[in-house]
């Protein structure tokens, strides 16, 4: 059996006022391709389908037309929601779409979501694990002593009926740590992943069950201690910080128990994102243009700032998306940010980011919460 994963579509995205859903439907139609070309049995679809809860029509229009076009084609699809979707609106219709070989899992019921497969070599388990907090598996489980990320996915495994003499595979969507390591993130997940993500690690033992975990939530391609268990990435460049992170599709085949290979096939985009940097005059030499069609992000390193730079890249770079500078005044000034940044304290670093997210003050009741949270993290001492 062959298997394709995949993660983080974030179906609707605007990247800098950019609409990517052109972009999107052209790199889903490259997928479709290549599951045809290289008999694909399965797909999964690691959560964040969506990139807001409440998704435009166009990223909706966008999917049902993606799975209609895997029914035809004869994939069995199987899909669990992320942080970023609606659990109640990625789960409509799904028994109606289980005829079709689409099976979703968006929400947590208390127990895990199992569909049973087989090929020449017998039984292959595929397991679904939608995007789960502590309160969701503590409100099934409150004997249980869950106070974290891990403690929730722990038990919700400790809960599920994993015959580990066959082959097992889970698709979730979490911040999943190695032994030596966290996972490298892309830089488009979003401020709650980037700052937040050490309250929400989970350990990669958590998974040793399992022949192949496919996973969701961090938006740079990976393996995270084994090969086979690994973030597929997002399908798309999200960010400035993920202009040189070239992105790919697991391609699993398994054979008898024990016998796992992985082959990432490479996703080529419409239009790539770069990131230039330089003086004007260099950058916009006739020799240097080239793929005028991309999304340029462009750090200018003349010292005297250009007036109208940005119409001028876009005459040659169209979707040019952010003009920036580095030179002796942003340098000095950035230093004079960190320094103001490094004297405060962590409640205030805490109620600059809470006002940022929310646009209002943390309560007194949520401050303690955060900082009991940090000090069983060891974010901060327990005078801290």
């Amino acid at each position: 059996m062959k298997i394709m994963h995949l993660g983080d579509l974030h179906l609707g995205r605007s990247v800098n006022d950019f609409n990517m859903i052109d972009d999107q439907r052209y790199i889903l139609e490259q997928i479709l391709a290549m599951i045809q070309d290289q008999g694909i049995d399965a797909l999964l679809l690691a959560g964040d389908i969506y990139d807001r809860s409440v998704p435009s029509e166009e990223a909706v229009q966008l999917l049902d037309h993606f799975l209609c076009r895997l029914s035809e084609i004869g994939v069995d699809t199987f899909i669990i929601s992320g942080n970023h979707d609606s659990e109640e609106r990625l789960h409509f219709g799904s028994r109606l779409f289980e005829t079709n070989h689409v099976f979703i899992c968006a929400k947590y019921d208390g127990t895990i979501y199992k569909k049973e497969c087989r090929d020449e070599f017998g039984r292959i388990n595929i397991y679904l694990l939608p995007f789960v907090k502590a309160s969701q598996v503590k409100f099934f489980y409150p004997e249980e002593k869950i106070e974290s990320y891990e403690d929730a996915v722990r038990t919700a495994l400790a809960h599920t009926d994993i015959d580990t003499s066959e082959r097992n595979i889970l698709v979730a969507h979490q911040f999943v740590a190695g032994k030596s390591a966290d996972p490298k993130t892309g830089g488009s997940e979003g401020a709650a992943v980037l700052n937040v993500g050490a309250i929400e690690k989970i350990g990669a033992d958590c998974f040793d069950d399992f022949d192949y975990v496919a996973l969701g939530h961090i938006h740079s391609p990976q393996k995270i201690g084994r090969e086979t268990l690994r973030y597929s990435g997002s399908i798309l460049k999200y960010s400035q910080s993920e202009a040189s992170n070239p992105k790919s599709a697991p391609v699993v085949a398994f054979g008898k128990k024990g016998e796992v290979s992985v082959e990432l096939a490479e996703l080529r985009p419409r239009r790539d994102m770069r990131h230039l940097k330089g003086k004007m005059e260099q950058l916009l030499a006739p020799e240097h243009i080239i793929s005028p069609e991309d999304y340029v992000y462009v750090t200018l390193t003349d010292e005297e700032p250009i007036p109208d730079a940005m119409s001028i890249f876009q005459q040659h770079y169209k979707n040019t998306m952010k003009i920036m500078y580095d030179n002796a005044h942003t340098r000095e000034t950035e230093q004079v940010v960190v320094s103001k940044a490094a004297e405060k304290d962590f409640p205030e670093r805490i109620s600059d980011f809470y006002h940022m997210m929310y646009g209002c003050e943390i309560s007194e009741d949520e401050m303690k919460v955060m900082k009991e949270i940090a000090e069983e993290a060891g974010v901060i001492n327990e005078a801290g």
